[in-house]
């Protein structure tokens, strides 16, 4: 282990021959299946914490700490550090080493070995979300936290760089989609930098970016968030097409998606890549209206 620092310095963080030692400890191999890539970097690991802008009083939502690279900075940082772990190997390890690494913080940290994806109850309500994510899973998990706790005021993510690229995306850029507009239903999303490769075990084969998030109100619609992200599906389902013919199926027909769209103040021939949130909710909104009037289909 690194001899603790003197006075005034920082706090010692994970390298690469610690994170291979602990790896080597609960004979752990990273998985492609679970999307495991640890930060071998402590400079990569301040750049982060640093960048989510942590309070001293904030409880940090971390999902797949893996052998806790980030959860040593996080600690650091925050008053308390909730850690979702699905791997049982790991959550079992990562207390222990917290215990020997940040003795003094170790109660600060609660470890639950649970899937992000089905998680519904935390020990203690989060108000960040910071997490170095699974590539294929980042954009569900982003989106189901979001909407599971909403003491979650903001966060920073690092995920593969396009999957970034396409969170913060505005309407109107080529990488906007599913997961810009479903993002913006809970927050605004920005790209907050890159991540080289090297500062990964193993090194993936892409780079990856940080997205910086801050919670806001849904639209205002009387429509639930079910239906405009059934809209929000439909229109991107068939993206080449107008809103006319790609929300057809939806809406029931050619005739009842023109309908709702004109009603919401939406060209039929655009198509969905140029609208945002407040948009597709408008047409949520005109379609479940007209559905609730007597002689409308």
């Amino acid at each position: 282990m690194t001899t603790p620092p003197d006075a005034g310095q920082p706090a010692p963080l994970f390298g690469a021959a610690d994170i291979r030692r602990l790896a080597a400890e609960v004979d752990i191999r990273p998985t492609k299946t679970l999307g495991q890539n640890f930060v071998i970097d402590g400079n990569t690991i301040r750049r982060i914490v640093a960048a989510a802008n942590l309070g001293t009083d904030e409880t940090v939502l971390e999902v797949g700490p893996g052998l806790g690279s980030l959860t040593l900075g996080l600690l650091d940082a925050a008053e308390r550090v909730v850690a979702v772990e699905i791997d049982p190997v790991l959550a079992a390890k990562l207390p222990g080493t917290i215990a020997q690494w940040r003795p003094e913080r170790a109660a600060a940290l609660d470890v639950l070995l649970e899937d992000a994806l089905r998680v519904t109850e935390l020990p203690h309500q989060p108000t960040s979300l910071v997490a170095n994510l699974p590539y294929n899973v980042a954009v569900p998990v982003v989106l189901n936290l979001l909407e599971r706790f909403p003491s979650l005021r903001h966060g920073l993510v690092m995920v593969q760089d396009e999957v970034a690229d396409r969170l913060a995306a505005p309407p109107g850029s080529k990488t906007y989609g599913v997961p810009s507009v479903k993002a913006a239903w809970y927050s605004s999303m920005a790209k907050a930098g890159v991540i080289g490769m090297n500062v990964f075990w193993p090194a993936p084969k892409i780079a990856s970016g940080l997205v910086r998030f801050t919670r806001r109100e849904p639209p205002a619609t009387t429509a639930t968030r079910e239906q405009v992200f059934a809209v929000i599906d439909a229109a991107f389902a068939q993206r080449r097409k107008t809103l006319r013919a790609a929300l057809a199926g939806w809406a029931g027909s050619p005739v009842l998606a023109e309908q709702a769209l004109r009603a919401a103040g939406v060209d039929p021939t655009a198509r969905g890549e140029v609208l945002d949130v407040a948009a597709f909710a408008r047409i949520a909104e005109a379609r479940a209206e007209a559905a609730d009037r007597p002689g409308v289909i």
